[in-house]
This record gives C-alpha cells, structure tokens and sequence, in this order.
C-alpha cells in the first residue's frame, strides 16, 4: 500500500481563480423543466464558472499564483520547484509547467514538472510536491492545480454538460523543520479507466474525421468521441465502494480519530456522491464544505477552490485539522491528513477574458 507521511511541509498559503462567465443549470434548455430540476437536486449544482474561448487553465492558475505571492511576498528567486496538475494543458507538447514557470519570472534554476491526473490531482499533487521538497531540501514551491473540463464537455449530453465548471489554483509550500507530517493513502484502478475518458485525441486514437462525428449514448445524451464521456453508475459504485475504506484504513494506520479534525473535505464529485459518502463515516454536515452549488465539479481543483470559497477566514485565523479525500479518474483515489497553521488566503478571483494569454486559440465544439 502507498501510505506514507512526509514531515517539515508547511502550507503557506493557498489561491484560487474562476472564469468570469457564469451558466445556470437553470437554463439548460437541452432537457426539460422537470428533468433540470432533477439534475439541480442529484447533483447539487445551479451554477458554474466556464471558461471562454481562449482562457485556459494555465492562465487560471497563473492569476491564482501571481495573487497568492503578492499576498505572501515571496522571492521569486527562492521558488525552486513548480508542479503543475491538471488533464487541460495548453499543448500536447511542450509541458504547461515549464510555460507557467517562464509567465510567473522564476529563475532558470526552477524544476518544472506537469502530471497528468484529474479528480485526486490535489492529493496526489500535495505528494509529490511534499516527497520532493523533504527529499532535496527545495525550501519553496509551488503546486498549481485545475482544470478546464467544460471545454470537452458536449451541450447535448446531459450528464456531463450540467455538472463541470472551471477553475485554476495556487498552493505555496515551504520547508520547515518540525512542522506536523502529512499523512498520505494513496490507491489506483487502472481497470477502471473507461468510467471516465475522452476516447480519441491521443496516440492511442488519433483524432480523425470520425472522431467529429456525434452520435447518441442514451436518452440525451450526445457527443463525439473528442467530448468527455462518464459511465454515472460505475463512478457512483466506485466511490461508495473504494473512499470511505480508504478514509478508515488511513486513520487507522496513523491512529487518528475522525473526530478530531475540523474539516473533512472531499472531492466535489456530485451531491448524491459525496452526501452518500458523509453519512457513511456519519460527519456532520457542518464538517463538511461544499462548493458544487455555485462551481460544480471542477476537477482536480475542487477540494483547493472549496478551501478558499468556503472556509477561508477559518485557515487564516486558526489552526485546523484537515482530512482530504479525492477520487475519480483514473480510477485513482486517495486521502491525506494535514494540520495547517494560520496560512495566507486571498479572496477567490475571478478572470475576465481580456486577462488571458495572448496565445489562447478557440474551443472546438
């Protein structure tokens, strides 16, 4: 089993950034009245932040981090590893990493690295970035994590196109001796890799003529093979099956109580999902913070955008006790355990279309 602590990492501070354009599942004319409002209710989500064409997730990430250091007044200079995570990057090749390290003017002596992951991008990227800091001594980095996951998403289907929104954010981590470890329990399922994918564009099916073509899955539901596709069933068995296990086998290996900690911040997959999951582990709902009303499923940068739109004031004041659990793609889940101290979060920013890169192309849909 992949479990593990890493000690002496410090979260200094965290940001996050949405697009400026907001759409209400209460318009979404593509099914009608009574089936929208059962959507809102399944999956809790009214609103979303969608980027416009020509936004992309570096440039959300690249807003989040610029707030974020401003706010912390770092040296650029002292920045020596930068970990991007997200499934939007701007090219296939070259890595939005070593593009986000030129737009954020650190030094050439800055390790940039991207990973490839969705839903459980956050945890894993806090492993990473933690493994490498204790490993080489890094004394500051920073994890820029999200994704743009309406881009790929096709109006027509329905159980897609209502639940994604999009975000970018910025997470600044600093060595420092003596500070408490995370603990980590991190597990994947490769078998499970058809719950949630976009079948053509990569090497293993080139986009082609026929990857354009849409054609019907089920009762509203349409897309091409370019645009996300998610077996609903199979995620909600997944989940149900897989986290609270986790969740459970890590407090334990650690000998921690659920109790004990302030928050308990999962992954925003849907309401049905994550409501299921709490009254399993029966939290209180006071526990347990949610962003998919006004965000939806933003990926890997929920549980980040979730911390920064929900209980900001409450890291900034005082130390809390955080139990993170993401899951999802992949299949990949997993569950860390952190003690943070009073850290730096500005307000959540918003990105209007004027305030992207220059380099930004269209969407294909």
């Amino acid at each position: 089993m992949a479990i593990f602590e890493i000690p002496d990492i410090r979260i200094a501070g965290l940001s996050a950034c949405v697009p400026q354009k907001t759409l209400s599942n209460h318009d979404y004319k593509w099914v009608s009245q009574k089936d929208r409002d059962q959507i809102i209710k399944t999956i809790g989500v009214e609103t979303r932040h969608v980027a416009e064409a020509g936004q992309t997730t570096s440039d959300l990430c690249f807003q989040a981090a610029e707030q974020l250091l401003g706010e912390l007044n770092w040296e650029r200079s002292e920045i020596n590893l930068l970990i991007f995570v997200s499934q939007s990057r701007d090219y296939i090749i070259p890595s939005t990493s070593t593009i986000l390290q030129d737009r954020l003017k650190l030094n050439h002596s800055c390790m940039a690295i991207d990973i490839n992951l969705g839903c459980s991008g956050y945890v894993y990227g806090l492993s990473v970035i933690s493994s490498m800091m204790k490993a080489t001594g890094i004394q500051k980095a920073l994890l820029l994590v999200g994704d743009l996951s309406n881009v790929t998403s096709a109006y027509r289907d329905k159980s897609t196109y209502p639940l994604f929104g999009d975000a970018g954010t910025a997470t600044a981590l600093e060595l420092k001796p003596g500070h408490p470890a995370m603990q980590f329990n991190l597990q994947s399922d490769g078998s499970g890799y058809e719950a949630i994918i976009i079948y053509d564009g990569g090497v293993r099916n080139l986009a082609s003529r026929k990857s354009f073509v849409t054609k019907k899955y089920g009762e509203g539901i349409y897309r091409n093979r370019l645009q996300i596709s998610l077996n609903g069933i199979e995620v909600f068995n997944f989940s149900l099956r897989e986290v609270v296990p986790n969740i459970k086998t890590t407090l334990r290996h650690f000998s921690r109580e659920l109790g004990e900690f302030d928050y308990l911040l999962f992954h925003q997959a849907n309401r049905l999902i994550n409501e299921t999951l709490r009254k399993m582990l029966k939290v209180d709902p006071s526990k347990v913070p949610y962003s998919l009303r006004e965000f939806g499923n933003t990926s890997c940068a929920s549980i980040p955008l979730t911390m920064v739109s929900q209980i900001r004031e409450t890291l900034q004041e005082k130390p809390q006790k955080l139990l993170l659990s993401a899951f999802g793609i992949g299949l990949s889940w997993g569950t860390v355990l952190i003690g943070t101290d009073g850290i730096v979060v500005p307000p959540l920013t918003e990105l209007a279309p004027s305030e992207s890169s220059p380099n930004g192309g269209d969407f294909i849909g």
